[in-house]
């Protein structure tokens, strides 16, 4: 779903020319065949080669822009923290791959969960490549906390703004209503239900991929796809005056008190050359800074656990609680 939305040019611009290196498994590698395939007989004029693999040293060669979409879902019998270790190793050597290989300005967006601790360790596996090249994707939480704000409010989604998910992408997650606006108001101000935003909303955002799942018997796909564009189209294209986007990204230096060394999703804005700065006009109260605690000592927590994978010793697993993905059954 994402690829079509490249090769078109929706992302880059009408003038970019777009060559995709897609990479695979030894099992996934006849499905990649067909992908090719489909893309090479869309004719898009922008679309320049597909190049197909299996060894991430070679697909990744020069990569200005590396989407690390593909994991292990968790299973039943399957606890958090093997799946921390499982996917972990995935994404310490595609990191290893990226610093060896890569443009050594690569962007990276982490998609396959748990991504915020994926980038993590993708990051510290790649140190040549600066720490804020990384995103872990949080751009559909934002999606889904945006639509629902709009439908509480009878408003089209393009009147939300200034949504900002804070922490994890778990039902961990913090949907930030005090910052966020509609139609330039504070959400506060429109949607007068305190209970309904601190419960009902952060919830629904919260376990909106579960929800689907149970609908529609699989994970989100093309709103994820869309999302992918959303972040990355983010990056490229300058901020609006006064609005802002979320991803997850390193918090080293960040101003907001969050703890250093961690993938933390955050408000943050671009000129609109991929790189970005993260918001400094941001209010917080006890409920949102009690949430925000929340999330972080999560990550924290999962830090620990993949010490292994960072170069940090050994890894010593406390998760506070078995917290689920938000698509996780």
């Amino acid at each position: 779903a994402v690829l079509l939305q490249l090769a078109s040019g929706e992302v880059f611009g009408p003038d970019q020319p777009i060559a995709l290196r897609l990479l695979g498994s030894e099992r996934s590698i006849q499905a990649l065949e067909g992908v090719a395939m489909e893309l090479e007989d869309s004719l898009f004029p922008l679309l320049r080669e597909v190049n197909i693999g299996i060894d991430a040293y070679e697909v990744f060669q020069d990569a200005e822009w590396a989407l690390l979409i593909g994991a292990k879902p968790r299973g039943p019998g399957i606890e958090r923290a093997d799946l921390l270790d499982i996917n972990g190793q995935i994404f310490a050597e595609q990191g290893k791959a990226l610093n060896a290989v890569a443009s050594p300005n690569v962007k990276v967006m982490v998609v396959g969960n748990p991504c915020n601790t994926n980038a993590l360790i993708c990051l510290k596996n790649a140190p040549k490549i600066p720490a804020k090249n990384f995103h872990a994707l949080t751009r559909l939480d934002e999606n889904r906390a945006k639509c629902q704000l709009a439908l509480k409010a009878g408003v089209f989604y393009d009147k939300v703004s200034n949504v900002t998910i804070w922490g994890n992408h778990s039902t961990t997650q913090v949907p930030d209503f005090l910052n966020a606006k509609i139609d330039g108001m504070p959400v506060k101000e429109v949607i007068k239900d305190d209970k309904w935003l601190e419960h009902e909303f952060t919830e629904k955002v919260q376990k909106r991929g579960g929800a689907l799942i149970q609908k529609w018997g699989r994970s989100s796909a093309a709103s994820t796809a869309v999302s992918i564009v959303d972040a990355i189209k983010s990056l490229v294209t300058p901020t609006p005056e006064g609005d802002w986007f979320s991803s997850g990204v390193y918090t080293s230096g960040n101003p907001y008190g969050i703890a250093e060394d961690i993938v933390f999703s955050m408000p943050c804005r671009s000129k609109g050359d991929g790189d970005y700065e993260l918001v400094k006009e941001i209010q917080f109260d006890d409920y949102l800074r009690s949430r925000i605690a929340k999330t972080e000592a999560e990550l924290l927590a999962e830090k620990r656990c993949v010490a292994h994978l960072t170069g940090e010793g050994i890894a010593y697993c406390d998760l506070p609680e078995d917290t689920m993905l938000p698509g996780e059954m």
